[in-house]
């Protein structure tokens, strides 16, 4: 049976044409509000973003710095859940039928809402990256099966040869490549250790492999767009949107994505 080609597919194999690579722009939902999420969700495609991870806040997200971990707790203060997450999914999807969307969340949250993942391409989702599950693990291993949605994972450097092979054989959409040892908004990017591990997972895969973790300027873009086909920005988004929250002005935020957007496609 032919495999059904997702929103999220569609979007990196169209810029793969164009000689573009991806930019993947996370921020968690409800931080500081829904509305703002959504303002936001707008307003980050409209600066260049091509893909949206929306972090679906948890108690104890343990792969995340304090930035992010913060950002999660906000969240919960507002009452965030997933079933609120999909009726914002469906909202944005009411003007931009095109931008796909990354949920991105820990294992108990997405246990618990089970059934409702069956369905969550009908709001307008198109994958999930579970957190806290091996690489190796996928949807439908956890009894969750709906073809429609992508199954992401995650590639550490220290993730050995041997599960990096099986890793690779479970996953659909892309790869996400965590370019640092550590948590979410950790710094020190190792270029050289990045670009033998990514030139790797590729030998095993014909999935795109993105680099996320630790970019916080243009030039850290620059580098790892230069040796992955997509970044992913994340902990300096939560930073600047939660500096931003009192006044709602999130201009700044769009000109950094666009100047993000600029120099991977440098």
């Amino acid at each position: 049976m032919e495999s059904l080609l997702t929103r999220l597919d569609e979007r990196i194999l169209s810029l793969k044409k164009a000689s573009k690579k991806s930019l993947v722009a996370y921020l968690v939902a409800g931080d500081p509000d829904l509305d703002s999420t959504l303002e936001l969700m707008y307003g980050f495609v409209d600066a260049g973003v091509d893909i949206l991870e929306v972090g679906v806040p948890f108690t104890d997200p343990i792969a995340e710095g304090p930035i992010i971990q913060a950002a999660h707790d906000r969240a919960l203060k507002n009452d965030t859940s997933l079933n609120k997450i999909f009726k914002l999914v469906e909202k944005f999807r009411k003007k931009n039928n095109d931008t796909p969307i990354i949920l991105m969340g820990y294992i108990n949250t997405f246990l618990a809402n089970a059934e409702a993942l069956k369905e969550a391409h009908q709001s307008g989702a198109d994958a999930v990256l579970i957190v806290d599950i091996p690489g190796e693990s996928n949807l439908k291993d956890l009894g969750i099966k709906n073809q429609n949605l992508a199954s992401i994972s995650l590639i550490a450097p220290t993730t050995s040869k041997d599960r990096i092979s099986k890793i690779c054989k479970s996953s659909s959409g892309f790869i996400y490549y965590v370019t640092l040892r550590g948590v979410t908004g950790s710094s020190d990017l190792n270029i050289n250790e990045a670009e033998s591990n990514i030139n790797y997972i590729r030998s095993k895969t014909s999935l795109p492999v993105f680099a996320g973790f630790g970019i916080k300027t243009p030039e850290d873009a620059f580098n790892l767009g230069k040796i992955s086909d997509g970044i992913v920005i994340g902990s300096s988004l939560v930073q600047m949107i939660h500096e931003q929250s009192n006044k709602k002005e999130f201009k700044k935020i769009y000109n950094y994505l666009h100047e993000i957007a600029e120099a991977i496609s440098r």
